[in-house]
């Protein structure tokens, strides 16, 4: 896990590029209702943990940089015997100053009456607007409490600053204890996917393969990082495929797009195998073809290149074999320049990965594409779909959908990849499925 300090070193040096003249304002994530009394299960905003590590609903952190009193305050639930008895523990304003490392804390329901009066003197606000309506209500209302003072010599904010600016480029670099989490995810994650091929046969649905992960992830202490994918046939042609309920049939691929959220952080893995073990020669040649644009995708993860050259690595992999394989014609350079290839091709190659699987950070800077610095964490994964009412292909071809996704990890030599204990290689898939149970 990570330790109380680097979170406070965090929030330092998010407070040295805020200024010794505003305020950051981080609002835990709110209780989510799914049904009538029934809450989703609860997932701590990603940036208040990152600041924080702090797990409770009902809770905010103010960062003052320069206050003599205390620049890491959270405001949050005191203790209260009653409701623990039905909730569970809280940690409460003395416990967030003695387990969490702030300077202070004081209770939730006291926030009106204190964070006006931490608010006024500072000349800017650093805040996600947008994120949550009635907090934002909340917070205007305290910088017009101090707005109307300004006659008695109060000092209102004058700016307010979108937080993402400063904060999501923090969270782009991960730490060795960000790190160490990630590969426990992947772990974890990489055992579901191995149990998943070990499982799989003819006749079974959909959800008996995602019930397999879910088992594999819960096991280990891990949820899913998102709702898990898991397509069998042409059901794999579709990208966000999430209704999970088809049959197995004899003789299709079965692609899963899976991956835990361990300790808040995420993995994502994407693997696509042959329901009855068995590749037939059609499936094979696009596999193959989507593994060496992987491993090309992959060797192209270093330092000093822009964010898209392992995408474009991929791509020009992937055109040229189906080029070769007669699915797509003319010359390689027109292929490219056309775009014809995302007919069988219609994504990137892949995205930031950690608190969230999708994570923040820009890929652009002043409009081109950052370059890759060690720290940073993306996953690689190319795909090759061929819709099953693509007329313009011979019938064999068609209904065949297959990505191979890993996360990989920014270096100073050579790329990390976090997920390599599942299978990629076609002969190994084939021979660890000819093993089940």
């Amino acid at each position: 896990m990570i330790q109380a300090r680097e979170f406070t070193r965090r929030r330092r040096q998010l407070m040295r590029m805020a200024g010794r003249d505003a305020i950051v304002v981080v609002p835990a994530a709110p209780e989510r209702v799914r049904s009538n009394d029934a809450h989703y299960p609860y997932r701590q905003d990603s940036d208040f943990h990152y600041l924080t590590g702090f797990p409770e609903a009902e809770a905010v952190l103010a960062l003052i940089p320069g206050r003599e009193q205390g620049e890491a305050i959270l405001f949050c639930r005191e203790r209260d015997p009653e409701r623990e008895r039905w909730d569970g523990t809280r940690a409460g304003p003395e416990g967030a100053v003695e387990r969490y490392g702030f300077d202070d804390a004081f209770p939730i329901a006291d926030i009106d009456d204190i964070l006006p009066g931490m608010i006024e003197g500072r000349s800017r606000v650093y805040y996600h607007f947008g994120r949550d309506t009635d907090f934002d209500l909340k917070l205007i209302g305290w910088v017009n409490r101090v707005r109307a003072m300004v006659r008695q010599g109060a000092k209102p904010p004058h700016e307010f600053v979108a937080l993402s600016h400063l904060l999501h480029d923090l969270r782009l670099y991960k730490s060795p204890a960000e790190l160490r989490l990630m590969r426990r995810s992947a772990k974890i994650a990489a055992e579901a996917h191995v149990r998943a091929m070990q499982v799989t046969r003819p006749g079974l649905n959909e959800h008996e393969i995602e019930a397999e992960l879910l088992h594999t992830f819960r096991r280990h202490g891990a949820v899913p990082s998102y709702e898990p994918i898991v397509g069998g046939g042409a059901n794999a042609c579709v990208l966000h495929y999430r209704a999970n309920n088809a049959q197995l049939r004899d003789g299709d691929l079965l692609l899963v797009d899976a991956g835990a959220e361990y300790a808040c952080y995420a993995s994502d893995i994407t693997r696509t195998w042959p329901v009855n073990g068995r590749f037939s020669p059609e499936q094979r040649a696009l596999y193959d073809i989507v593994l060496a644009a992987q491993d090309a995708a992959i060797a192209a993860v270093r330092p000093g290149h822009a964010f898209d050259a392992y995408h474009e690595a991929a791509v020009r992999v992937i055109a040229k074999g189906l080029i070769a394989l007669g699915l797509l014609k003319g010359p390689l350079d027109k292929v490219l320049r056309e775009h014809s290839y995302r007919s069988f091709y219609m994504h990137k190659t892949g995205h930031w990965l950690g608190l969230d699987v999708h994570d923040v950070g820009d890929y652009r800077i002043d409009g081109e594409f950052r370059l890759l610095e060690p720290g940073m964490v993306v996953t690689v994964e190319p795909g090759i779909y061929i819709a099953p009412d693509l007329k313009q292909v011979p019938a064999r071809w068609r209904g065949i959908g297959i990505r191979i996704e890993d996360d990989v990890v920014v270096t100073h030599g050579d790329p990390e990849v976090l997920t390599g204990a599942v299978p990629r290689d076609p002969d190994e898939i084939e021979a660890l499925m000819a093993g089940r149970p």
